[in-house]
C-alpha cells in the first residue's frame, strides 16, 4: 500500500517536507515512525487523512499521515 508522508517543523531537519512510501499491508504508524527515528512521545500531533490518530493507528492505501512535534514560541 502507498501512504503519503508529511512532516513539520523540526521534524524535517535532515529528512523530508513530503514523502510517498510503499508500506506493507497491516502497517500502523508506529511503522513509519521507527525508519524515520522518530519516537512516538516526540509526536504533538498526529493526523491520518485530517483526523486525530496515534502510534498504534492502522494506516491504508491512500492515506496521508501528517507528524508534527511540540512547538515552541511566543
Amino acid at each position: 500500500m502507498r501512504v503519503t508522508i508529511k512532516l513539520f517543523a523540526t521534524f524535517r531537519d535532515g529528512r523530508f517536507k513530503v514523502e510517498e512510501r510503499d508500506l506493507p499491508e497491516g502497517s500502523c504508524v508506529f511503522n513509519v515512525l521507527q525508519p524515520l527515528s522518530i519516537k512516538p512521545e516526540e509526536i504533538a500531533i498526529c493526523f491520518i487523512n485530517g483526523k486525530d490518530a496515534n502510534e498504534n493507528s492502522a494506516l491504508k492505501d491512500g492515506d496521508t499521515l501528517a507528524l508534527f512535534p511540540p512547538v515552541g514560541g511566543g
